[in-house]
């Protein structure tokens, strides 16, 4: 006997170590199924963050705009559209004036789009404004 070789008690050959083919497919399918969960959870926290974003800067223009049809006489507040110029290129603004019944009374409605977005691209504030003449 050679002093390198080790004999197994029982004569029978060491079983070799490592995984089996069936260890190995498992533990690929815990892995894809993990993966697939993770990248659908970084989807849609993308999709998410764009329509946060969309939503805060929509109401902020809505907002100024609204602000400044408050300041106009109500007469001179017009159904009329536009953009917001180079600072917001992708956004556009729409005001519909619109009676309600009430002799006194307007609606006027100001919507805010995004022209990119091609889902959610819009944000729409509505005011009731009367004409107080005295």
């Amino acid at each position: 006997m050679s002093p390198t070789t080790i004999e197994n008690p029982r004569g029978k050959r060491p079983e070799a170590a490592g995984f089996t083919l069936l260890e190995v497919m498992i533990a690929m399918a815990i892995l894809a199924i993990a993966l697939v969960a993770a990248f659908q959870s970084q989807s849609q926290s993308i999709s998410m963050s764009g329509q946060a974003r969309f939503l805060t800067t929509a109401t902020l223009l809505a907002q100024g705009k609204m602000a400044e049809l408050e300041a106009l006489k109500l007469e001179s507040v017009a159904n009329d559209s536009g953009d917001f110029g180079e600072d917001y290129p992708d956004y556009a603004w729409q005001v519909e004036v619109a009676d309600t019944g009430q002799e006194s009374l307007k609606k006027i409605r100001l919507t805010v789009r995004n022209e990119r977005l091609v889902t959610n691209n819009a944000y729409t504030l509505v005011l009731y404004r009367a004409d107080l003449k005295t």
